[in-house]
């Protein structure tokens, strides 16, 4: 959580950290301000004081939203700046970060560096800034960063806006399925009140105008995959693709608020009219897994754990997992989730390989086990969003019924 900062500031020898770029869509920025209106700025957080931000003189009333100590950067002259550079603008750009770093008191120490900023001018800066303060030593963290370990556990607030972007999500699965059933069928196809054949690509263009009326975004896209697609996990689906009868639709769905805040994820699997024996009891697998994993969640439990029983479990069922043979693309061949917040995915990883994260309490996780056979032209996967509750308890955050089949006429 944000309150936990200093401390992993001070597990990771950190004395600060400086996060940079705009407040949208910029998860490591946003996490701390909110999602206000900034194009750009600078946040510099000493450890055991409260943040300062840095803002452009256009964006003061939006930098004031965020609550914290604010500094004009229009303060440091970089018109001043300009002339001491010879109109060198790096050289300009390197001195006003010297300045701001050293009158926050920073002119030595380790300071983590994150956010977002083009890769080459990142380099260039920082690397100036490096020489102009030879005491400062930046830090690039890789994978496990400071921001990724706080997000893992989120706060009451976190967690009320995760639970609406889930209201908003499963409304809108909902639509989905209503006009999926308002058509008819014919010669084993869904078609439209002129008979005409509906394509995976009308459906995203609905999935896409409903978002955008409930005021959300779909940055990451949507996965809505017909037969053999379906049966390749992240394949998004071919928008000229024909609703077919009886065969396998999985559906996920993951927007976030706008501006770039928090994201929901939900999947569900249905097949059009009816669904053939052979998918009938695929689907059936995948339920039991998915209730029993849900069933055996506990609080501070090793996530690893939990997809090493979701693979016993398929493997117990006759299907090939990646715990008896890494390289399948049949059968089991994922993670069983990830944590979700203002990156779609976030910590804790249920991963064999990772033997460290756990369902710490204030974790916002995903449970999405699946088969896929695309040869057999099929493949299914189900997913709730869970809160692991201060209480203990598991709460999934927008429940959706688990019918497989949706009545065409």
């Amino acid at each position: 959580m944000k309150s936990d900062l200093d401390q992993l500031m001070e597990q990771n020898n950190l004395d600060a950290i400086l996060i940079t770029g705009p407040a949208q869509h910029n998860p490591p920025m946003g996490y701390l301000t909110g999602t206000i209106h900034m194009t750009g700025g600078d946040l510099i957080k000493k450890n055991g004081s409260d943040p300062i931000l840095f803002y452009n003189p256009m964006e003061r009333d939006e930098a004031s939203k965020s609550g914290f100590t604010t500094k004009n950067l229009a303060d440091y002259r970089f018109d001043e700046l300009m002339k001491v550079s010879n109109g060198n603008i790096l050289q300009a750009t390197v001195l006003r970060y010297e300045k701001m770093l050293t009158d926050y008191g920073l002119s030595s120490g380790r300071i983590g560096i994150y956010g977002k900023m083009d890769v080459g001018s990142a380099f260039e800066i920082f690397s100036g800034i490096q020489t102009k303060l030879p005491d400062v030593e930046f830090v690039g963290q890789l994978g496990d960063s400071l921001i990724m370990q706080a997000m893992a556990t989120k706060d009451s607030d976190e967690v009320d806006r995760i639970r609406t972007m889930g209201e908003i999500t499963t409304s809108v699965v909902s639509q989905v399925a209503d006009f999926l059933t308002f058509q008819k069928s014919k010669n084993g196809m869904l078609v439209d009140s002129s008979g005409n054949p509906i394509l995976i690509g009308d459906v995203k263009k609905k999935i896409n105008l409903w978002l955008t009326e409930s005021g959300v975004e779909n940055p990451e896209g949507t996965i809505f995959a017909i037969g053999r697609d379906a049966g390749v996990p992240h394949s998004t689906g071919n928008a000229k693709d024909i609703l077919y009868l009886g065969q396998t639709i999985v559906f996920d769905i993951f927007p976030a608020e706008a501006g770039g805040g928090y994201f929901y994820d939900f999947t569900r699997t249905w097949c059009l009219g009816y669904a053939p024996d052979e998918v009938m009891a695929l689907y059936q697998d995948v339920l039991d897994v998915f209730q029993t994993i849900e069933s055996e969640l506990e609080v501070n439990a090793l996530c690893y754990q939990y997809q090493d029983r979701t693979c016993e479990l398929f493997e117990e069922k006759g299907h090939p997992t990646i715990k008896s043979n890494p390289q399948t693309q049949e059968g089991y061949v994922h993670s069983l989730g990830h944590g979700v917040g203002l990156y779609i995915h976030e910590y804790p990883r249920f991963s064999s390989n990772v033997k460290e994260d756990r369902l710490a309490p204030g974790s916002v996780v995903t449970v999405e086990p699946g088969l896929y056979y695309p040869e057999k032209g099929m493949g299914v996967r189900l997913e709730n969003t869970i809160w692991v509750r201060p209480d203990g308890e598991m709460e999934i955050l927008a429940d959706y019924p688990l019918d497989l089949v949706l009545p065409v006429k």
